[in-house]
Order: structure tokens, then sequence, then C-alpha cells
């Protein structure tokens, strides 16, 4: 695939002392900041009630639903992050693959990218596809005030891994069949995913994203040497695409722990940290300077809050080994989480 030619750096809000970015850039503010991957979503009812007869890719793509449903945990949490409501397939959809979201199921391609005809019958993405997105971002530099904005994106794996297995996977077989007996028709995919992703996260920082996270939900399925001879190029390929625009690039992954030192070689500013190990021990593994994000398991917002309370103080505290902490989940907000206690785990935080 050719390298896209780089984009120069919009003119950016004035976010002053915003902890968010701060703690991303390494620094100690005055208060550990914190936002939660999936704020936005099923546990507000007031998202359910705007969603109402509303498909999701259908929201994905009108400004003014995108913009109200970002800003609504904002309001009501007082998170120091918004996080662009998207998926991580909007990009796939705006550039013409069929593929739609199924409630209860998830993604659903049509018809599963499986040979070189279907790798090289995918299409690109033209930044035109999303400018509806871009618009959508526009209202909410308007509307966010001090508050930063996270554009996002899905890897070039898991969104390989969506295509080739046809929707979500336990195991990613036909994925990872696909990748070892024809690894050059692999790379040839994952290139071309990247520069999709690429473009889809350079539409989102022109129009004025803050930070931007790159999500590799299924990176944990692989091991260590797979990530790195098929994952690793193809992830830094992105990262390395949006380092002109000097915005904190986070990156994260569910189950990747024993993955989280190859991963930090593709070349983000922050590491998300899902449940599975402390955020100390993480810490040590990146080498002691690192940036983190996490870690608290989502599950238990379902516990009691002496409970809660006392797992949000461990992981603050294991936060301090790092050079930069911002607090967030493992993964994302469950949809039947209480909105309350997550106000309160933000105030929490905050009074820490």
């Amino acid at each position: 695939m050719p390298q896209l030619p780089p984009s120069p750096a919009p003119t950016r809000r004035d976010l002053g002392e915003s902890p968010f970015l701060a703690a991303a850039r390494g620094q100690r503010p005055d208060r550990t900041p914190v936002w939660f991957m999936r704020q936005a979503g099923r546990s507000l009812p007031e998202y359910r009630k705007l969603r109402e007869g509303v498909a999701m890719l259908d929201a994905c793509f009108d400004p003014e639903m995108l913009a109200e449903i970002t800003l609504q945990p904002v309001r009501r949490h007082g998170v120091d992050a918004a996080i662009l409501f998207s998926d991580i397939v909007v990009p796939l959809k705006a550039a013409g693959v069929d593929i739609d979201i199924v409630p209860g199921t998830g993604p659903v391609v049509a018809a599963p990218v499986r040979d070189t005809a279907a790798v090289r019958a995918l299409p690109l993405l033209e930044p035109e596809q999303v400018a509806r997105v871009a618009e959508g971002i526009g209202l909410l530099v308007e509307r966010l005030g001090p508050t930063p904005l996270i554009g996002f994106a899905g890897a070039p794996f898991t969104l390989a891994s969506y295509l080739i297995e046809g929707g979500p996977s336990r195991n990613h077989e036909h994925t990872k069949a696909l990748m070892h007996s024809e690894p050059a028709l692999w790379h040839e995919l994952a290139g071309h995913l990247a520069d999709i992703a690429l473009t889809f996260l350079r539409a989102q920082l022109d129009a004025g994203a803050d930070a931007m996270q790159l999500f590799d939900s299924w990176a944990g399925a692989l091991s260590e040497r797979d990530y790195r001879e098929f994952v690793l190029p193809h992830s830094a390929k992105v990262l390395s695409g949006v380092a002109d625009y000097g915005v904190p690039r986070f990156h994260f992954g569910v189950g990747t722990g024993e993955l989280l030192v190859a991963m930090r070689e593709a070349g983000a500013d922050v590491m998300g940290v899902d449940w599975r190990i402390p955020l100390d021990e993480a810490v040590r593994r990146l080498g002691g300077s690192a940036v983190v994000q996490g870690n608290l398991d989502p599950a238990l917002l379902h516990a009691s809050w002496p409970v809660l309370e006392a797992e949000v103080r461990r992981i603050v505290e294991e936060g301090r080994a790092a050079r930069g902490h911002v607090f967030n989940l493992g993964h994302g907000v469950l949809p039947g989480v209480e909105p309350e206690v997550l106000t309160r785990v933000v105030e929490l935080v905050h009074s820490l």
C-alpha cells in the first residue's frame, strides 16, 4: 500500500491545565484524571431514550446525535475526557464494506474476507466518507469547553479478525489459520486496514480531537511471537502515521498483559492495561518510565461500595508507580451498571 502523506497539525483548542492531557504526557496534575471506556452508552438512561428506534451505525453517522451522546457522560459524571461515540467498524462501513452491528451479537460481515480476491476487493477509505463524523467532532469542539476529546480507531488485527471470522469470535481460528498459512496475504490485508484506520484517525484529528486511542480488542488471543510478526508492524504504521499531530496516543487491548512490552514498541505514548495484572506490575514490565491507563475490573462496578472503594483506592495507589496515570476501567462499562456508581467513582478518584 502507498504511504499516506503527512497531514499538517491543525490549530488545537487551548485546554489549559487539563489533568487528562497532563497525565498522558507524563506529568503529575493536581488530581488523577478519570474517564471510562464505553462511558457513553447503554448504562445511561438518556442514551437509551435518544437511541430509541435508531440503529447503532446510523447514530454513529448522525453529527448531532453522536455529539450529544458523547457529551452525556461528561455532563453526568464529570469525567476528565470525552471519547467520541463511534464504533471500530465505522470506517469499514463508511468505505463500503457490507457490515452491520447486530443487537446482541456485535459486528457481522455479510461476506467474510478469506482469500486473495476478497482482500483485493476491499475498498480504501476516503476522508469525505467520514465527513459526517468530522462534522460531529466540530460540534463537540464547540460544546465541550475545557474537556478534551479522544478520537479512536480499531487496530488492524482486530478489524481483520472481524472481517475474516465474519463477526465476533472466541478462538479466531480462521484469522490465525490465514495468518500462518498465507502470511503474504495476511500482511496485505493488515496493511490495507492500517491505511483505513489511519485515514479515520487523521479525519478525527483534523476535525479537532485532542488525543487518540487505538483499540486492539482481540490482540490478547495472540502469542507474543505472533504479535511481533503479524501485528506489530501494522499497529506501528497507524501510530507513527499520527505522530505529526503531537497529541497523546493511547493503545489498548484486552488480555494483553503478556504483550505489553511488544505493544509499547508500536509507538504509543500511553499503554492501556486491563484488570488482569496490577498497574505497578505493568509499569515494571514496561521499564518503570511508562504512562499507563486503567485498570478497574468492570464487573466490580456491580459490587458493594466498600468493595469498589477499596479497589479504586488500590488502583490509584498502584498507579503512582507510573510516570503518569489516567484512571479507567480494564475494559468497557457494562450495560447494567448504575450510572450513580460511575459518578461516585469519579468523585472518589478526584478526591485521592
